[in-house]
């Protein structure tokens, strides 16, 4: 007798959402996705995540999970996204603490954003990190460069002017429109240097 199992979604993105400031990239990441059809989200939000993004945007943890597929708590090791078994197509960590990108980066496991993230390394697939820091350090330059050998994409959310944004929240698509291109699914509405 034939089983018919269920097809997996064109794509599954990872949003992890940690305690630096910019809890904005990860709400408007998660937004820009359930827009999408067939993008299937799975959001991890630590803690400190929930404390900053209340703090800066006065939005409660249980918003930012109405806003995901699936969402996993920060402690379940027993998620199916602590095995690379579990297929993805990538992870962002919008915004990426130092404290987050230094544990991924010297191979911490210690929660579920953590084993996520070194899944995501392992198995090749695509970690994109939103480091929310400046200025840097020599030692955060070292760990950003360990991790870039490991195959992350190191992107700090850097405003770009050429698309002569109007409001924060233009500065902020710019920036998750270059995620959705790092993730193959590209906004065609995206403003984009035309040349000068």
């Amino acid at each position: 007798m034939e089983q018919n199992f269920p097809q997996p979604p064109n794509f599954r993105i990872v949003v992890g959402i940690s305690g630096a400031s910019g809890s904005i990239y990860g709400w408007r990441l998660l937004e820009r996705l359930r827009e999408r059809p067939g993008v299937e989200t799975h959001l991890i939000l630590t803690r400190l995540g929930e404390r900053t993004a209340l703090l800066e945007m006065g939005k409660r943890a249980e918003e930012f999970r109405a806003l995901a597929t699936h969402w996993h708590p920060l402690h379940h090791l027993g998620s199916p996204l602590a095995s690379g078994s579990f297929p993805t197509h990538g992870m962002v960590i919008a915004p990426c603490s130092v404290n987050t990108m230094s544990a991924i980066a010297y191979g911490i496991t210690s929660n579920l954003l953590l084993r996520a993230a070194d899944v995501t390394l392992k198995e090749r697939r695509k970690l994109i990190l939103l480091i929310r820091e400046t200025p840097l350090h020599t030692g955060h330059l070292r760990t950003m460069l360990r991790l870039a050998l490991m195959g992350a994409v190191i992107m700090p959310p850097i405003p770009a002017f050429y698309h002569r944004p109007q409001t924060v929240m233009d500065i902020v698509d710019h920036s998750i429109d270059r995620v959705l291109d790092l993730l193959g699914i590209p906004n065609p509405e995206a403003k984009r240097w035309q040349g000068g």
